[in-house]
């Protein structure tokens, strides 16, 4: 899997639907997907005030004859030389892996009303499509067939040109782990005070007389998934806002064995130990700062990225009561990691409001940085564990009797 471009941006989504869910699904061998970069030049006016707002649609041939709709462009408004977005088809919707099966490419006047006037149309396949690149476009005549019928001096209602067709492959989660790659799981748990006093019965922290508490739960519902990705099942595990002895100052990233140097745990059940001993050491305090402990794991997957390899992949499950102050700092370091093989996942727990953890999960828009850079990829997984699991000490199976508390 030597210098393969890591895509596993839903890596943290997959590993969540996976601890809670049973999936059935049926896995496609053919996953290469076609990418085209497509302009036109001197298409048909078709509105009398404006000039056209042409889009694309591609059809392939079905074994029966007929035409089917495998993908349309976006709309460019008001453009007789427009440039659409890049965009990417699986091979098998495009042509069902036949390069030479005939793609009808049908360029058309988007109208609100949704009655489009179409501006031309041609035929081609996969084979001939595959000729553009490398600065060199393949062109094709628009060609409305009323208007070649009616007019003996028509040529051609525009010109389509393909800058580029490239078929590459995307390679799933499972072909990366398959193929060598190593997942690295890291714990980051919420100490601060807003958790309230863990000797209270109305503390996140509280370990109830059944062993448990959110926290736990938490860890060992995501962790048991992860686990089984990881060969040497050692998982570095950290807390943050808390005052540690024997200082007493508060840290962002003290390893809850408290071997800063070693702060690995041996499997799930070993992070469990450690935050069980650790918790009655320690003094819940704040602020709520994230951009350590992501900083912290960003660190170890830039020096993978480095390596030129896909061999290596980190995912951070930070479990918080979702009060976060470094919010801004937060959000950079984030879109730093958004270039890294690197996912996190959050998890709240309690019944704070999460609407921070909603604007970092970035479902409804881009997540940007302070200075208004983008993230590369969506990497964060916000759930609330109320409504992500709800009440997992009282389900059979995998969530309760499979870890030993006591």
């Amino acid at each position: 899997m030597d210098k393969v471009q890591v895509k596993l941006s839903g890596v943290s989504c997959l590993i969540f639907l996976l601890s809670v869910a049973q999936i059935s699904a049926e896995e496609i061998k053919d996953t290469r997907v076609v990418y085209l970069e497509i302009e036109a030049r001197n298409l048909d006016k078709k509105d009398f005030l404006g000039k056209s707002d042409p889009f694309l649609e591609f059809y392939k041939q079905t074994d029966a004859g007929m035409w089917q709709l495998v993908y349309r462009s976006e709309v460019i408004k008001n453009n007789l030389n427009p440039c659409w977005r890049k965009c990417s088809v699986p091979l098998q919707t495009f042509c069902g892996g036949d390069f030479n099966k005939p793609i009808k490419v049908e360029c058309a006047d988007h109208d609100s009303d949704g009655s489009h006037d179409l501006i031309g149309t041609f035929e081609t396949n996969l084979t001939e499509l595959q000729k553009a690149g490398d600065g060199s476009p393949v062109e094709f005549e628009c060609i409305h067939p009323e208007k070649k019928q009616k007019k003996k001096s028509y040529k051609n209602s525009g010109i389509i040109r393909i800058k580029s067709c490239k078929i590459e492959t995307e390679y799933s989660f499972l072909d990366y782990v398959m193929g060598g790659c190593q997942i690295n799981f890291t714990v980051g748990v919420d100490f601060t005070g807003s958790n309230g006093d863990p000797k209270s019965p109305d503390s996140l922290h509280y370990i109830s007389p059944d062993g448990i508490n959110e926290y736990l739960i938490a860890i060992w519902s995501v962790g048991s998934v992860v686990q089984d990705y990881d060969t040497d099942k050692l998982f570095p595990a950290f807390g943050f806002g808390a005052q540690v002895p024997p200082s007493w100052q508060v840290s962002h990233e003290f390893a809850l064995n408290f071997n800063p140097s070693n702060p690995y745990c041996q499997g799930i059940q070993g992070i469990v130990d450690a935050y069980r001993q650790i918790l009655p050491q320690i003094r819940l305090y704040g602020p709520t700062n994230f951009s350590p402990i992501i900083n912290h794991v960003a660190r170890f997957a830039a020096h993978s990225a480095q390596q030129g390899t896909a061999s290596q992949y980190f995912i951070l499950l930070i479990i918080t009561d979702g009060e976060i102050t470094d919010l801004d700092q937060t959000r950079q370091a984030i879109v730093n990691a958004s270039k890294l093989p690197m996912s996190i996942i959050i998890v709240g727990v309690g019944e704070a409001d999460f609407k921070a953890m909603e604007f970092l999960d970035g479902d409804n828009g881009v997540l940007k940085s302070l200075t208004g850079e983008p993230a590369a990829r969506d990497i964060v997984q916000f759930v609330p564990f109320r409504h992500g699991w709800g009440n997992f000490s009282s389900r059979p199976g995998p969530y309760k009797g499979c870890v030993s508390l006591g």
